[in-house]
This record gives C-alpha cells, sequence and structure tokens, in this order.
C-alpha cells in the first residue's frame, strides 16, 4: 500500500512569510500549493484535493474566517490550521468553533508548523486495487492489515453488514507472500447446507449421486493462497467439526475419499455477528471460534469513519460512471453535504447502490441531492470522530427538523433583505447548497421568490 501526500494549501497575502513557509515545507520534502488570499484558495481547492489548508487570518478582501466557512461549506472534512497574531487570539478562539482544527501563534518556528501539518492532515492512502482509506479509523485498519499480511496468522474479520470485508481480505492477500496464488473466496451462508461440505472439501467420482467426476474443494483451490471463508458463523455445527479439523491437521479429506490432501493454504474468516454471543448461544463451537480468532480486526462502520464517504462515493462515481457511459460526471457540493449527513445503515455496499442509482437518476453532468435520495439534514454537517450523525435512527424526528432548517435560512434570507450573498455569509452554507434549498421549498410552496 502506498501513502500519497496530498498537497498543502498555504493562503497567505505576506509575500516574504508565503515564500518562507513555501521554504519550509519544501526542505521537510512536502508538496504544496501557495496563493495570496481567500478567492485564489477557493479556486485551488476546486481544482484538485489537499491535505490541509494552512491559513492567514487577517487578509483582504475575504479573511482567514469567511474562508474557512466557505471551506465548512464546501469541503467540511478537510483539516484548516489558521495562523495568528497574539492579538487576535479571541478571533482564533472563534474560529476552532467556526470549525478550525487549530491555529498557529505568529511568530513560529518551522517545526510548529511541520507538526500541525502532521497532526491534521488527511493522508491519502491507496493501493492498486482502489483501496480508499482518508479518515484516520481506516488508516489504522488498512496499517494493521498491512502488518497481519507480512504473516501468516488466520486473520477474523468482523463488522456490520456491507463494510468491505472481503476488501479488506483482498488487500491482505495482496500484500502477502502468497500474492501470486489465488484468492479463493466462499460465503458459508449463500450455499445449502447438502452441498457446502463438498464445496468447501471437495469430492471424488461417485461420491454421491450426480458425482460423475472428482472435484477439488474451495480447500484445494487455494493451495499457495489464501481462503475466504465469509461469514463463517452461519456454518452449520456439524460442518464446524470438520472444519476445525482440516484447520488443525491442515489437511483436507474429500468426500467420499480415503487419501487426504496436505493443504499449504491462509486462512481469513470473517463475520458481521458477534461471534462471543453466537458462541454463548451455542451456535458457533467455542473450539472453532478461538482456531480462527489468532487475529482479530474489527472493521469499522462507514459512520465511524466519516471522513472515506465523500472519497469512497467519487471512487464509485468514476468506476460506475464508466460502466454506466456516464463519464465525467461529477457530485455537487450539496449532494457531497448530504451523503456525510446520512448514517449508512448499510455501510459502502449501501453507498455503492446510491451512486448507482444517483448515476441513472441524474441526466446532466452534475449529481444532486435529490438524485440521491436521501433524507436532508438539519444543518451543514460538522464532522466529529464518535459523534453520531442524522439517520434513520432520528427518522421519527426528521419532518420536525426539516421545518426547522426552513424556518431558519427563510428567516436568514429575509433579515438579509433577500440578499443570497449576505444570507450564505451568515449561515456559513455554500450558495449551491442555499440554491438547491430554496427551490426545494419553493416547489413545496413555502417560498415564492
Amino acid at each position: 500500500m502506498s501513502q500519497h501526500s496530498l498537497p498543502i494549501l498555504v493562503v497567505e497575502d505576506d509575500p516574504s512569510l508565503r515564500e518562507a513557509i513555501g521554504d519550509t515545507l519544501e526542505l521537510a520534502g512536502r508538496p504544496y500549493v501557495a496563493v495570496d488570499g481567500g478567492e485564489a484558495a477557493l479556486k485551488a481547492l476546486g481544482e484538485q484535493a489537499f491535505s490541509i489548508v494552512v491559513s492567514d487570518v487577517r487578509m483582504m478582501p475575504m479573511d482567514g474566517i469567511a474562508l474557512l466557512k466557505e471551506i465548512r461549506a464546501r469541503l467540511p472534512h478537510l483539516p484548516v490550521v489558521l495562523m495568528t497574531a497574539y492579538a487576535e487570539v479571541e478571533k482564533a478562539v472563534d474560529a476552532m468553533r467556526s470549525g478550525a482544527c487549530d491555529f498557529l501563534l505568529k511568530p513560529f518556528e518551522p517545526k510548529a508548523l511541520l507538526a500541525h501539518i502532521n497532526k491534521y492532515e488527511l493522508v491519502a492512502t491507496e493501493d492498486s486495487a482502489g483501496v480508499i482509506a482518508i479518515d484516520p479509523a481506516s488508516r489504522d485498519l488498512f496499517n494493521i492489515a498491512q502488518r497481519v499480511a507480512q504473516t501468516d496468522a488466520t486473520v477474523l474479520l468482523t463488522g456490520e453488514s456491507g463494510v468491505g470485508k472481503e476488501v479488506v481480505a483482498r488487500f491482505i492477500h495482496r500484500h502477502s507472500a502468497r500474492h501470486a496464488g489465488p484468492f479463493v473466496a466462499i460465503n458459508c451462508a449463500a450455499i445449502p447446507d447438502s452441498l457446502l461440505e463438498a464445496t468447501l472439501f471437495g469430492y471424488e467420482k461417485g461420491a454421491f449421486t450426480g458425482a460423475q467426476q472428482a472435484q477439488a474443494g474451495k480447500f484445494e483451490q487455494a493451495q499457495e493462497g489464501t481462503l475466504l471463508l465469509d461469514e463463517v458463523t452461519e456454518m452449520p455445527m456439524g460442518l464446524q467439526a470438520k472444519l476445525l479439523r482440516v484447520l488443525q491437521e491442515r489437511e483436507v479429506e474429500r468426500v467420499g475419499g480415503k487419501k487426504p490432501v496436505q493443504l499449504n493454504i491462509r486462512i481469513v474468516a470473517t463475520s458481521n455477528r458477534d461471534m462471543a454471543e453466537a458462541v454463548a448461544k451455542g451456535v458457533f463451537r467455542e473450539d472453532l471460534f478461538y482456531r480462527l480468532n489468532v487475529f482479530p480486526v474489527a472493521i469499522p462502520a462507514l459512520r465511524q469513519r466519516p471522513l472515506d464517504v465523500v472519497p469512497i462515493a467519487r471512487h464509485f462515481v468514476v468506476e460506475h460512471g464508466g460502466r454506466f457511459a456516464r463519464t465525467g460526471v461529477q457530485l455537487s457540493a450539496a449532494a457531497e453535504l448530504a451523503l456525510i449527513g446520512h448514517s449508512w445503515p448499510g455501510n459502502v455496499r449501501e453507498l455503492e447502490n446510491v451512486i448507482q442509482r444517483a448515476l441513472i437518476l441524474s441526466t446532466g453532468p452534475v449529481i444532486e441531492p435529490e438524485h440521491l435520495n436521501l433524507a436532508p439534514r438539519l444543518v451543514e454537517p460538522a464532522v466529529t470522530r464518535g459523534e453520531p450523525v442524522m439517520g434513520t435512527e432520528n427518522a421519527g424526528k426528521t419532518e420536525n427538523m426539516k421545518n426547522l432548517e426552513r424556518d431558519h435560512i427563510l428567516k436568514a434570507l429575509a433579515e438579509a433583505g433577500g440578499s443570497r450573498k449576505l444570507t450564505i455569509e451568515r449561515l456559513g452554507i455554500s450558495e449551491r447548497t442555499l440554491r438547491y434549498k430554496l427551490q426545494q421549498y419553493r416547489e413545496e410552496g413555502f417560498f415564492n421568490g
């Protein structure tokens, strides 16, 4: 897995300080783009991705606080560090409340600047198969996966349905010494119990009615490679005992056969159930659980890694846009905000389905929130680790929250004398988001402007 460092965006209207910061980053081997103000920064942000924004507060005509609010509206996940003089500390504290992740007091040492960048920046982690890990929780996950891949230990991947357990399993295989060997997957929940044993272990000719010729099972097919036992907790108890023996002896005997086949494979198992609970209920063997649970890896739900939502969505737009002959389609800023505000009970699988549906529903080059068919969120989302986001669990409150949001926006518009520019400044949202909301209210009969 390679970690490609996204460039740093430096926003500073003082040429000498801008040059000094650039020199510091260059000496540290860090790519960067330096601009002289807020408008230039927004233009740069619209053209490419950055790992972090480092901006001065005192600038004209757009100061650092206004820039921060605009970034929060367009790119809620992007870290922003503000540089400020000691006399402006109170303003910097207000900026923290507006969404800045930290501030640097001028003058500051080069190492202080680098320390802040290293602490807060997004590091895009991607391997050749397109594994995307922007959120720190995802980066931790794939760092662990890469480390265990270097061993031959049996791995147990757990997590909710749709989190991407097979993606992690394939990642482990690709980064292991067995990468040149086969990766064989079997979904233990998708095959009837009567066929599962023969599918796993293989069978000899005449072993049962219809066995017209000998067939190697999944274990043999995975020789020198990796076998994924997907949803292993769905395996019937009788077969669990046979699986345990195979794992202990490292050999498999085909159904109807008498000669064991020695195995040289790596086992990765997955489950979307609480395995300790399954053991306690007597539906999964305790000894098999310990045999599989050599190196447990818990995969966080998508709502627990919010910084991944938009990058993964963009990846699906490109991937499925190519399949649907819809190349060049992009998500609008409002659509990305809607994606971040959803709780994703179906995880990455649900996100992929939403994007495929949106590509079908949208006719132009831009996917808007209405194409996503997601419940709207009350406010512009501030991504905070561990903070629950609104989703289906709050469905009962959705209508009331929609009303509060509508009243808040229309009141701000009225107080601004109908000026949309003043309204977006007061609300701290983007022009596109306001336009989308007003169109929605117009269609619902709440707005005639």
